[in-house]
């Protein structure tokens, strides 16, 4: 069971208060990680210590066995924003354009996409079902289908680790339903880790095998 992921005895303030006090955690290759609580529990947070994003005051956080902030990682995370890429947004992006935007690295600054670029854009799409949207602007698309764009623009660089914050809000049942289907088949097909937040207690306790629970902390640590 190979450890991805380990938070030991982190506590986390913005000003005086801390928000996220004690957390352990461990997160082993091929978890799906359900992460709940109320607002102000830290959720966010959290992730954003996770992707190195904040820096904990008291503890550590490990990814691959270096610290989260290093960015010193021999694995590759794709992050999927609460409100995904600026939902309705109108500027004349396609989808493939914007599932492209995650490969700027790989491409070059002023260079353009080759062929082994495209045919990864089309696989992530086609992992998520909106192959034949490729060419469509991502503007026009419902909530449920810009959300698996953008997961589609999370994974086109092969993730080992797939962290969503609240993917599921602003869509309909029936696209919330298809989401869920799409990581359940990323996570036990595709063996991509997931750590997901999530406000629906029952629907994410169906689809993870860990689940943790953030309480309201503020108070000041010694």
């Amino acid at each position: 069971m190979d450890k991805i992921i380990e938070i030991k005895d982190m506590s986390f303030k913005y000003d005086k208060d801390y928000i996220l006090t004690s957390i352990n955690l461990d997160v082993n290759r091929g978890d799906f990680v359900g992460i709940i609580g109320a607002n102000g529990t830290g959720k966010s947070t959290l992730l954003k210590l996770i992707l190195g994003q904040l820096k904990p005051n008291i503890g550590t956080i490990s990814i691959y066995g270096n610290p989260a902030w290093s960015n010193n990682r021999t694995g590759k995370i794709g992050y999927v924003a609460q409100v995904g890429l600026s939902r309705g947004m109108d500027f004349p992006a396609t989808v493939g354009e914007i599932v492209m935007l995650n490969m700027y690295k790989d491409i070059g600054l002023f260079k353009f996409p080759k062929k082994e670029h495209r045919k990864a854009v089309k696989k992530a799409l086609d992992t998520v079902g909106m192959l034949d949207y490729i060419d469509r602007r991502f503007s026009d698309l419902s909530g449920g289908q810009q959300q698996r764009v953008i997961i589609a623009k999370a994974i086109v660089n092969k993730p080992e680790v797939l962290i969503l914050d609240e993917p599921t809000t602003g869509i309909d049942h029936k696209s919330e339903e298809i989401l869920y289907q799409l990581l359940d088949k990323l996570n036990q097909e595709d063996n991509i880790t997931i750590l997901m937040i999530s406000h629906d207690l029952r629907k994410i306790k169906e689809h993870s095998n860990k689940l943790i629970e953030l309480e309201c902390f503020e108070k000041e640590v010694n």
